[in-house]
């Protein structure tokens, strides 16, 4: 495929002068290139590091985790959200092991096999792990070069996305081509953001939405889809040294997550519904914080209260669980908050 002409060496040393150091960067392994670029999708890098951390010490190699339970992934993973990335690293690590003796392949016909692994994390590993010449298009790399080409077509397509990234591996060199697509992405978070700071940019002298004032308008993507809002109920309710919760269930937005019982009701419904659906003797004790929960296209505000059961009966879909193992349990993230918060409130509850 024929090279374009492209500014490689400013965008170069700017690289090699401004980069970021990360954890998974200089002479990462592919294990290390493909947790940390998961990690990283829809989520800031200053987050990610901490959890990277965590997680290497936990799962230090393909086969730790894939012999690891499913919950005990979802733990550590606990906090980052979209948690189907999660099933996804474990299910592959299993694949991994039974086809691959636990190695991650530096073929892209290979990696295509694997569920869960798109075009841009398999660019990643196979540019930063692997070190071949090949292109890792994500947002950032999106914004970089629909503005210095100055693409005025709506960006979301895939028929745009797929030309921007055939654009991508046509400008990388023969020599160091993963510094180039690593500048690339770097770029786009630091300098081409979302509002892009020109005077700082290597590429600006070749960037065509910089010369006609469209940086700004570039790229072009189509709205976002409207969040709708929800207000729930939460109900904590314990008794003796137990906790009634319930376990999402497969193919749910929010499966193998643990949350407390809710529902979608004004407060002033709250008694009756307790009445029909957790008809047993029980006591009021007080309001605990109010919390936010934003996933997908919603943002839930969660209002929780503390109840105590005088009698502990069976629930269907739900199970009692005592304090001291709720805290190894992964919680959705508004629930996780309501708990962190009970527990500094109430700290014998878990001892």
């Amino acid at each position: 495929m024929q090279k374009i002409p492209f500014e490689v060496i400013p965008l170069k040393q700017w690289f090699l002068r401004h980069k970021r150091d990360f954890p998974w960067r200089g002479e990462p392994t592919p294990y290390e290139v493909w947790i940390s670029e998961v990690m990283l999708q829809q989520t800031q890098a200053t987050v990610v590091i901490d959890y990277f951390h965590r997680w290497m010490d936990r799962f230090p190699h393909l086969h730790a985790l894939a012999e690891a339970r499913l919950e005990e992934v979802l733990k550590m993973w606990e906090g980052l959200g979209y948690y189907s990335r999660a099933r996804r690293l474990h299910a592959a690590a299993h694949y991994f092991v039974m086809h691959h003796q636990g190695q991650i392949p530096n073929q892209r016909t290979e990696l295509e096999k694997v569920a869960g692994l798109g075009p841009y994390t398999i660019g990643a590993i196979l540019s930063f792990a692997f070190h071949q010449r090949t292109a890792a298009v994500d947002g950032n790399v999106l914004r970089v070069l629909a503005r210095y080409f100055g693409i005025a077509e709506d960006s979301s397509t895939s028929k745009v996305r797929q030309h921007i990234a055939q654009l991508a591996e046509r400008l990388l060199p023969e020599e160091e081509p993963w510094l180039i697509t690593e500048g690339l992405i770097e770029l786009g978070a630091l300098v081409c953001t979302r509002v892009p700071q020109c005077l700082q940019c290597p590429l600006k002298n070749g960037c065509i939405a910089h010369q006609t004032g469209q940086e700004l308008e570039l790229p072009i993507k189509k709205q976002a889809a409207k969040v709708t809002e929800l207000n729930r109920q939460v109900m904590v309710i314990h008794a003796e040294d137990e906790v009634l919760v319930r376990k999402g269930t497969a193919g749910r937005v929010m499966a193998d997550l643990y949350e407390f019982p809710y529902a979608e009701i004004r407060s002033d419904e709250l008694i009756l519904y307790m009445d029909t659906q957790f008809p047993f003797p029980r006591i009021f004790e007080k309001h605990l914080r109010p919390q936010t929960h934003s996933f997908t296209r919603y943002k839930a505000r969660l209002i929780p209260s503390l109840w105590k059961a005088l009698e502990k009966r069976p629930v269907e879909s739900y199970d009692w669980m005592p304090w001291k193992k709720i805290r190894q349990l992964p919680f959705s993230a508004g629930h996780r908050r309501i708990l962190t918060s009970l527990i500094e409130e109430h700290a014998h509850f878990t001892h």
